[in-house]
């Protein structure tokens, strides 16, 4: 299994409860040692024994409405950082007996964390570090708000300017701080080891109510172009394409063209036509399929990964379930005709779920609550993805 048990017992947790309707942060605040290797911060490597989130990293709880973050922080100035979006079930809504919540794909997440990461060239705290933080985050949270499920938010940028590592970052010898200065460069053939300068925090905050009506209702959608080509992610790998960066801001200003034209979301298209992803989720599409035996079978699809998307946590989840119940599967490229001529098609994402598109480019799709049912089953299983994980492989194609 692939989610997390939490327990409400963690000594860290502080003493800040949120109210009603409020959220709570904690810093993950590291010493001057060096970081763990991104690998390391994906898979749980080096952690530490006892109650402690790991060596050189600690725990600070905190009002979120309280000021925090320097206003020099390539995180705020530059959208320079990766963060992570997960959903914690409240125990009563589907959790194992005896924790007070349970993180969905809490694997999947860290290991693209540290993906990104990776890409950014920013070093993370350990895995555990996050586990931990999560975990004194949401029993803070459960006691202003018990019994609510929450939304858990993992975020680290790159630090200040002009703190060590951080700065106008440079591969190489040395980094360029804010003020012109060269760090001192590392003993020749010998690398300088990450340092953990970063800024870290890991946010819980309730669930919006918009989330499960848009599962209900279902969702009109636009197709927008994003502006390159679906071999863009390979040529121009500088691009940070198929990551989690907090450069969000054309992803937020095409769900706001969105809502000026009448709809919900947004399926991007890449400038040679094929079907990429949604600004916030993954794009699901579904066909059912006569089999000889005289049943129907059910061929699963999603966009090429290579194309420049994010790989979904929720869509590997999926996937795998899907594997198991012996659904075809497959990963594009897809075109927006496959959308138009398939049996039904979703946005799936860790907050939002499995949310049926029922209107593409005003057009009317098929819908079908049994797919859309399985699905939402799928996910909540919880099952590791395998391949079908952040870096996995996946299948080939369905021809």
């Amino acid at each position: 299994m692939s989610a997390t048990p939490v327990s409400p017992s963690s000594p860290s947790s502080g003493s800040f409860v949120p109210g009603p309707g409020g959220s709570v942060v904690v810093f993950l605040e590291p010493d001057a040692g060096p970081a763990r290797t991104a690998a390391g911060a994906g898979s749980g490597a080096g952690s530490g024994p006892g109650p402690g989130p790991g060596p050189g990293v600690g725990l600070r709880v905190a009002d979120p409405r309280l000021p925090a973050l320097l206003v020099t922080d390539q995180g705020a100035t530059r959208g320079d950082g990766v963060f992570e979006t997960m959903t914690a079930v409240a125990s009563g809504s589907g959790s194992r007996s005896g924790a007070a919540y349970r993180v969905r794909k809490e694997d999947s997440h860290l290991e693209r964390l540290a993906s990104s990461a990776a890409a950014l060239e920013i070093p993370l705290p350990p895995a555990d570090a996050w586990r931990r933080a999560a975990a004194a985050g949401l029993e803070s949270f459960a006691q202003g708000m018990p019994g609510a499920d929450a939304v858990v938010k993992l975020v680290a940028t790159r630090g200040p300017e002009g703190a060590p590592g951080g700065g106008h970052y440079v591969r190489g010898a040395a980094d360029v701080g804010s003020d012109g200065e060269l760090a001192e460069a590392p003993e020749p053939g010998r690398p300088a080891p990450a340092q953990l300068t970063g800024t870290y925090w890991v946010l819980v905050s309730p669930v919006s109510a918009g989330m499960s009506s848009a599962r209900e209702r279902g969702l009109k959608v636009l197709l927008l172009d994003r502006g390159f080509d679906s071999g863009a992610a390979e040529r121009a790998p500088w691009l940070l394409m198929g990551t989690k960066s907090l450069s969000y801001a054309v992803n937020m200003a095409a769900l706001r063209f969105a809502a000026s034209q009448g709809a919900d979301d947004v399926i991007f298209t890449s400038s040679d036509g094929k079907v990429l992803e949604g600004p916030t989720s993954t794009v699901l599409m579904a066909r059912r399929v006569p089999q000889a035996d005289g049943t129907q079978g059910v061929e699963l699809s999603t966009p090429l990964r290579s194309s420049g998307i994010l790989a979904g946590t929720s869509q590997g989840t999926i996937f795998a379930a899907a594997a198991q119940a012996g659904w075809a599967l497959g990963y594009g490229p897809l075109e927006p005709s496959d959308l138009f001529d398939a049996d039904a098609v979703w946005l799936v994402s860790s907050v939002r779920l499995v949310a049926p598109v029922t209107h593409l480019d005003g057009e009317e799709l098929p819908q079908d609550a049994e797919l859309t049912e399985q699905l939402s089953a799928f996910l909540a299983e919880d099952i590791a993805p395998g391949d079908h994980g952040p870096n996995g492989a996946g299948p080939a194609p369905i021809s």
